[in-house]
């Protein structure tokens, strides 16, 4: 990997900043070089929100990004705006549980992932972040699923109520890729 762009994008909190946070630590425990940049509306919660993360072995010359690599994409607008950003050759992840529509796009890989459903289920909806994180990681291998599992305790392990939680949403996030064919629109 010489250098890796993602984008995290949804409304105000989904908690779309704190996945970026979360892949930004877990990628500065493997020794990498980081760049986190969020961008949100002053409106905050229900407003738009994301984050670019740029991952390196090497130094990152410039952190603005036009056309990530890779976009994790929260809810219908997000899907909109940066859907057509993606570089061929990269990576969509869709929180399918609110978007309800396909690219049609054939230059890139693109995963349905029901992160709002899956949260739920794991035990608040407040993890729909990091079940798409947990996707994600899997998706495109950028860090380790136990690096990424390390980080959520050193950085939440003030609030243990939901450390489980989280832990499972994020099990759940990675368990889902490998059931869907490589390259395939899922």
């Amino acid at each position: 990997m010489k250098q890796y762009e993602v984008t995290f994008a949804g409304f105000g909190g989904q908690g779309v900043l704190l996945a970026g946070q979360l892949l930004a630590y877990a990628a500065i425990k493997e020794g990498k070089n980081v760049v986190w940049i969020p961008s949100y509306g002053p409106e905050m919660r229900g407003g738009t929100a994301y984050c670019t993360v740029v991952i390196s072995d090497q130094r990152i010359g410039s952190p603005i990004i036009n056309n990530p690599f890779a976009a994790c994409v929260f809810n219908r607008p997000s899907f909109d705006k940066f859907m057509p950003k993606v570089r061929p050759g990269g990576l969509l992840m869709v929180n399918s549980s609110l978007i309800n529509t396909k690219t049609d796009r054939t230059d890139i890989t693109e995963h349905l992932v029901p992160a709002s459903k899956i949260a739920m289920e794991a035990g608040s909806g407040k993890a729909t972040n990091v079940v798409m994180l947990g996707a994600f990681v899997a998706a495109s291998g950028v860090v380790a699923y136990e690096t990424v599992r390390k980080t959520i305790e050193d950085k939440l392990s003030s609030k243990a109520a939901i450390l489980q939680t989280n832990y499972t949403a994020l099990e759940r996030g990675f368990a889902i890729i490998p059931r869907q064919t490589a390259g395939s629109k899922a």
